[in-house]
């Protein structure tokens, strides 16, 4: 039970960095789209490329913590894993229960795609949404 208890919060940690790049990556796109709408409709003297620059960085900072968070997920289930197998062999603990696909990392890698579609939109124009 140790393991999976170990391994669950281990998926509520990539939770909470999927919580926090969703509001980061979210955030910085509306203030991309919103401020240059402001900006093409009246006279509020902004910098040409204020909301742009601000927008992308904050897309560009979720998506880099949403990639650490990843990197460091794979990374401790591996270790999890392999020590998981090695109580197992050595007779330890009994190994029953399956270890499953995470879930959570299937989002994370969807939500890391769709930060990048949003930052090539903002920064090269290319629209993959519409």
């Amino acid at each position: 039970m140790a393991y999976q208890r170990t391994r669950l919060a281990a998926e509520r940690t990539l939770m909470s960095v999927i919580r926090t790049s969703l509001s980061l990556i979210g955030f910085g796109f509306t203030i991309f789209q919103v401020f240059s709408s402001v900006q093409s409709l009246s006279e509020v003297s902004i910098g040409a490329n204020a909301p742009r620059n601000f927008g992308t960085a904050l897309v560009a900072l979720g998506i880099g913590m949403l990639f650490v968070g990843i990197a460091y997920h794979i990374q401790f289930m591996r270790a999890l894993r392999a020590d998981r197998e090695e109580g197992i062999v050595s007779s330890q603990i009994r190994g029953l229960s399956p270890y499953p696909v995470s879930m959570t990392l299937m989002v994370a890698c969807a939500l890391l795609l769709v930060g990048i579609l949003a930052i090539c939109s903002m920064v090269f124009g290319v629209h993959p949404f519409g």
